[in-house]
């Protein structure tokens, strides 16, 4: 299947040769029709790709400050490959269409195969085939009206602004900037029986909503304005103004202001500045209020990705039932698009359209992309590349987010003939396949654990599916190098371990500090013979609450997902199995257990202590190590700079932050395609997962002391 793609790095666009995007439970997999174009989101993300990078910098400031801060720790070579690795990445564009069900995940109901639907969000993409959450997908009644049900998603916009205005029956609303969200909210509320006028700068947008019903429509810069808008409200003022405008002129808040009666509602809908004068909104106390999107549900992972509905009983409409909204209203033919679409665009001429909208060669309101249907599609996109007989590792990628497109993949290129590349997103997957020379490129894991020429998995999803990955790849003996954590649950840690013990394959999990230089150097000092007191302090920083590796279903959490790095290094540097492990966690507001202190004992006697810790400052550096052993003092500066303390100080310093990445992964390759030994026994693996999951139930217990 075609995705339109652009690239952040000049805005090139491009329609990719795809796989379908994978198929998950609670989601609905289909084939479009039609998709439309937001003129202003999708406008403003085209110009701002469009911008040289001194253009995008201005744009971006908090990007910049970033940029500068890795710098400052992992040196300007990574940090350039991080940054072009994103601009250079075919980024997905749109969030509304419509089509016909392809597919219905487990959990979907009320959807059939075969089914017309509207789709929102950020799955529904300029793309052949679209995988949406069930809970931003309507089914229509009416499939004649296809092409206007690709608006929905849009048209929720405008019905959300207008349930935030809260008018009733024969009270009068002005509805500031008439572009299509406008537009559509000036139908709506004539619909719903309020008189509207409508107010722009553009006189085709004034002349184009007194076609869709304004009972007056005006030109904001024209003479007496005021006037006509006060004698259209009786002298009274208006009961509600809705901006959905886009503009950084801070003229339609305070024009609002100046038109709005006393105790009346200002909505805002559109990208307008907040700031206004006091005057107006102080004497009239008038009460400012923010749209969200779509509705409630919009941004929470519950309601959109895991498919938790509100109860209609509490929350009255939500994203979902206000595109049903409009697509009764639509049905009803209470909304006419007649005088709305003014442009229809081949799906393959999708670049032409965006070029119209950011030249702005000619007036636009409506703008839809129409798909063919008679095109066969493919799932998944092979290309005939020659196997390197030469190379043994045969690598396959499960998930090829960021961490392995920084850290992984450019540490394998040119040393392991690469095979098949799945990723969750299509756009992603078909970028990958190109960038490292993949034989096919898919979103179906199963592909690549049958694919015959695979002999090596690397797994880089989110946590929640390592040990399914794991576990998939060992049972079709292959190689594994799994990045951490090797699981999320005790249960599943045991169940690899049994499958472990069937094969003569790798298994290996991304424990890099290991393989880091300064920790080689901290090991090459020690005397074997003297017991290890160890303190490791990481200053992890906070986290937001609703970021993915808090939610204990995908990321498990902190402890799980990062602190099981730390546990192992402590054990490496100890050179012995962990004995028994004692956790206090410090409760917050927040109740994500990620401020934690762990001590460890060690079977052949050291110690450590461990201090997890996410309420510091990020101007302090993130790791700390210290070891006392034998008389000497060792101090690891977040793998930049190692200080040894005995009868003086001797420095060793580093240009650039050095984790070990890149020595991890060669020396995985290397006993696939060498022989040998595992680089990280898989005892050691085991033990280190069995103590980091002792460490949450010791911090349940009040601290008690667990011996694995």
């Amino acid at each position: 299947m075609k995705q339109l793609t652009q690239q952040l790095k000049d805005g090139a666009m491009e329609l990719l040769e795809t796989p379908f995007p994978a198929m998950k439970s609670g989601h609905v997999l289909v084939r479009t029709h039609f998709s439309v174009i937001s003129a202003g989101t999708e406008g403003k993300t085209v110009k701002d790709a469009r911008l040289g990078y001194i253009g995008k910098a201005k744009a971006r400031k908090d990007e910049v400050k970033k940029v500068i801060t890795m710098a400052q720790t992992q040196g300007l070579a990574q940090t350039y490959n991080t940054v072009m690795s994103k601009l250079e990445a075919p980024s997905a564009l749109g969030y509304s269409c419509a089509g016909q069900v392809l597919e219905i995940g487990a959990g979907v109901e009320g959807i059939s195969v075969g089914d017309i639907v509207a789709c929102g969000g950020a799955g529904a993409v300029h793309s052949e085939v679209v995988c949406v959450p069930k809970n931003l997908c309507v089914k229509l009644t009416d499939p004649s009206k296809v092409k206007e049900g690709a608006f929905a998603t849009i048209a929720a916009i405008a019905m959300q602004g207008i349930r935030q205005a809260d008018l009733r029956l024969g009270e009068n609303c002005v509805v500031i900037g008439l572009g299509l969200i406008g537009q559509l909210t000036v139908q709506m509320l004539k619909a719903a029986g309020v008189k509207v006028v409508g107010v722009d700068i553009d006189q085709n947008a004034v002349d184009l909503a007194l076609k869709s019903g304004a009972d007056l429509a005006l030109n904001r810069s024209a003479d007496g304005i005021e006037d006509a808008i006060n004698e259209a409200t009786r002298g009274a003022g208006a009961d509600a103004i809705i901006i959905t405008a886009a503009t950084s002129s801070n003229d339609p808040v305070e024009f609002a202001g100046l038109i709005a009666r006393k105790k009346a509602k200002v909505v805002i809908v559109g990208a307008v500045p907040t700031g206004f004068s006091r005057k107006h909104y102080y004497q009239k106390e008038l009460d400012l209020r923010m749209s969200s999107s779509y509705g409630p549900g919009r941004y929470d992972v519950e309601y959109e990705d895991k498919g938790h509905d509100y109860p209609i009983g509490y929350v009255r409409w939500t994203e979902q039932r206000n595109m049903q909204a409009y697509l009764d209203l639509l049905e009803a033919g209470k909304i006419e698009f007649d005088h709305l679409l003014s442009h229809e665009f081949a799906f393959e001429e999708a670049p032409k359209a965006y070029d119209m909208i950011h030249e702005r060669s000619e007036p636009f309101v409506g703008i839809v992309l129409k798909y063919n249907q008679d095109q066969e599609l493919k799932r998944t996109v092979h290309v005939q590349r020659n196997i390197d007989a030469s190379k043994k590792a045969k690598v396959g990628f499960a998930g090829a987010g960021s961490f392995a497109q920084n850290y992984l993949l450019p540490n394998l290129k040119g040393k392991v003939d690469f095979t098949g590349v799945i990723t969750a997103r299509s756009n992603t997957a078909k970028n990958i396949q190109d960038k490292y020379g993949f034989q096919f490129a898919s979103t179906d894991a199963d592909e690549l654990m049958k694919d015959a020429t695979t002999n090596t998995v690397f797994v880089a999803t989110r946590h929640d599916l390592h040990g399914e990955m794991v576990l998939k790849a060992l049972k079709a003996d292959k190689h594994v190098f799994v990045e951490k954590p090797l699981c999320l649950k005790e249960e599943e840690l045991e169940r690899i371990a049994a499958e472990y013990t069937k094969h003569s394959t790798h298994l290996m999990l991304g424990f890099n500090r290991r393989f880091a230089p300064l920790i080689t150097a901290l090991k090459k000092q020690l005397n074997p013979a003297s017991l290890r007191s160890i303190h490791y302090r990481i200053n992890a920083g906070i986290l937001p609450t609703d970021h993915w590796v808090h939610d204990l279903e995908v990321g498990g959490g902190r402890i799980i997902g990062e602190a099981c790095h730390f546990i192992d290094l402590a054990a490496f540097i100890a050179d012995s199995r962990i004995k028994h492990v004692s956790a206090q966690r410090m409760t917050d507001a927040k109740n994500v257990s990620d401020t934690v202190t762990i001590q460890m004992q060690f079977e052949n006697g050291s110690i450590a202590s461990i201090d997890y810790l996410s309420n510091g400052s990020k101007e302090l550096m993130k790791e700390y190590i210290e070891v006392f052993s034998g008389g000497v003092v060792y101090q690891l500066n977040d793998f930049q700079e190692l200080l040894t303390v005995n009868k003086g100080v001797k420095k060793v310093k580093q240009s650039g932050q050095d984790k070990g990445h890149k020595k991890e992964v060669e020396a995985f390759i290397a006993s696939i395609q060498k022989g040998g030994e595992t680089p990280i026994a898989f005892d050691a693996i085991y033990n280190a997962m069995k103590a980091t999951f002792a460490v949450i139930q010791s911090y349940k217990n009040s601290g008690e002391r667990i011996t694995l």
